[in-house]
């Protein structure tokens, strides 16, 4: 870090070996999505063959994008002749030692934001300056400050980020409990555990923008009103249809989203918070979707090739159930909006990476993003791919 910063090189091999993007694998992937279903007139490819695929983060100028993990790497992702299929796929600044760097997102003059599980880094022209190793790099916040050390967990420690109409930082917080104890409460509220803070690009003046959420891995802002949309996955344990899962719309700073006490129409009994009262001035989700589908990232979209229904309308990410009897999720939803701005109408738009006789998961749906060409990326960790959907009438 203190090299990088000050321009210097690491010594780190300039060759970075890519990632394989054709043989057994891709094969073995793109026979798996002749089983995925689209509405008429859509197609499903593969994009990109990319390990552990988490958060997308499309560059504003070039083809190609970044994409976050889980682990210890950022992979760059490009397609340099333009037909829709990445040709590369290589590791992006190893030179540096990544934890967690699920969170990607892009300012409005080209810095690419990394938000790892406790710091924050920024990468001026990342999408110009990836070749090699080495690249410019500052801290948006230090590592050990984005949550206190101590509270540091391997549970719920994904990231997510975008910049606002504001200009400023926000950044999901997920809190690292099933259901927080009581005695956790004050100190999260304070941090912003268990909901969004906001800062500026520089990581300076940090407030809590939003809380009662327990673990959202999803957020992104309407183009046309300002409003923060942002997912929120349920409460373990309580059987396999309660609680709903959330898409939650935040209109203002302050907002308090229900949780611990309430999530989806359910109250929480753990910690024993169904006795108390029910907050004043809960804000009700947008969207309630079926319980355990593990709802994560989501984007409007602001393409023009699909047709008039789907723009400016809401496609998110089902990760899948882990700990449900019969297992559900492993699918991308569309959500339409009202005249208000709010949801109306919301369905299944891709499905079919869950097996339904055999309960098998052919593939988990992390993320989409929108291309500059309108088409629709989906990530998947457990594949370890990204897929492309297209649209031909």
């Amino acid at each position: 870090m203190d090299k990088l910063k000050q321009f210097k090189v690491s010594g780190t091999d300039l060759n970075i070996p890519p990632v394989p993007q054709e043989g057994r694998n891709a094969n073995a992937i793109r026979d798996n999505l002749k089983l995925v279903k689209l509405p008429p007139g859509f197609k499903i490819d593969l994009f990109a063959v990319v390990p552990d695929a988490r958060h997308m983060a499309v560059a504003p100028t070039t083809n190609m994008l970044f994409v976050g993990t889980r682990k210890t790497t950022v992979w760059a992702v490009t397609d340099r002749n333009s037909d829709g299929v990445a040709d590369e796929v290589k590791p992006f600044a190893p030179s540096l030692k990544f934890t967690n760097p699920n969170g990607v997102c892009w300012t409005r003059d080209g810095i690419l934001i990394v938000a790892e599980h406790n710091r924050v880094l920024s990468f001026p022209a990342a999408e110009f300056f990836y070749e090699g190793p080495d690249v410019a790099v500052g801290e948006v916040v230090p590592q050990g400050k984005l949550i206190p050390v101590e509270e540091e967990s391997f549970n719920h420690g994904a990231r997510t980020c975008r910049v606002g109409p504001d200009k400023k930082l926000y950044i999901t917080l997920g809190q690292p409990f099933n259901v927080p104890p009581r005695e956790k409460l004050e100190l999260y509220n304070k941090w912003g555990i268990g909901g969004i803070v906001r800062m500026d690009l520089d990581g300076s003046k940090r407030e809590v923008f939003a809380t009662g959420v327990r673990n959202s891995v999803g957020q992104d802002f309407n183009p046309k009103d300002g409003t923060l949309w942002f997912t929120d996955n349920q409460t373990d344990g309580m059987g396999d249809d309660i609680p709903n899962g959330e898409i939650n719309r935040a209109t203002k700073p302050g907002q308090f989203f229900g949780y611990p006490w309430i999530q989806g129409k359910t109250r929480i009994t753990e910690n024993g918070y169904d006795k108390d009262p029910l907050p004043p001035n809960v804000t009700p989700a947008q969207v309630l979707t079926e319980a355990h589908a593990a709802d994560l990232g989501l984007v409007f979209y602001t393409g023009k090739r699909f047709p008039a229904k789907y723009q400016g309308g809401i496609f998110s990410a089902q990760h899948g159930s882990w700990n449900r009897t019969k297992p559900n999720g492993a699918q991308v939803l569309f959500t339409s909006l009202k005249p208000d701005g709010t949801a109306d109408k919301t369905e299944v738009f891709a499905s079919g990476w869950l097996d339904d006789e055999t309960g098998t998961l052919r593939g988990r749906p992390v993320d989409v993003a929108v291309m500059k060409d309108g088409s629709l990326l989906v990530s998947d960790d457990y594949a370890g791919a990204i897929y492309r959907i297209t649209y031909q009438p």
